[in-house]
């Protein structure tokens, strides 16, 4: 079955199951494979991408949810790399494996949006990703930089 979707600003039409994961639509389908599979059970957050502009679990989100929405990867977030959490995760050696940090990232993207001058607290609500090296007190300096960087 054809499914038109929107996946960073551009429009595609996929010929998949409707109950197919949008991970899989992603990485399979569409071939942008910055999101990551984790556990498949939308607990650790490394295939997270927004929708409408939230941060959700694209393991569990199935194509027919996302066919008349707007989907963003890690590969939409800037056209340029240039977001400054993304430069601040390289200036700041926020990743180890890096393996969770795409999600890590779209999570701390859609959590800046919503509240743009977050405290330790938000960012330990709405960061719920996890990540096996341990990295999150840098995650956490990286979004307060961040969120100071886009005041100015």
């Amino acid at each position: 079955m054809a499914t038109a979707l929107k996946v960073n600003g551009k429009q595609y039409t996929v010929d998949a199951d409707p109950s197919t994961p949008m991970l899989w639509i992603l990485r399979d389908n569409l071939n942008m494979t910055g999101t990551k599979f984790g556990c498949g059970i939308a607990q650790c957050g490394a295939c997270t991408v927004h929708m409408n502009g939230e941060a959700v679990r694209s393991c569990q989100l199935p194509l027919e949810a996302a066919a008349n929405a707007e989907i963003t990867t890690i590969e939409g977030l800037t056209s340029d790399n240039k977001h400054p959490l993304q430069q601040l995760w390289a200036e700041m050696n926020v990743p180890q494996c890096g393996y969770c940090q795409a999600g890590m990232l779209m999570a701390a993207a859609a959590l800046l949006k919503d509240k743009p001058n977050p405290t330790d607290e938000d960012i330990d609500n709405y960061v719920t990703n996890i990540c096996r090296c341990g990295t999150y007190p840098r995650v956490r300096a990286a979004i307060h930089r961040a969120a100071t960087m886009l005041k100015s």
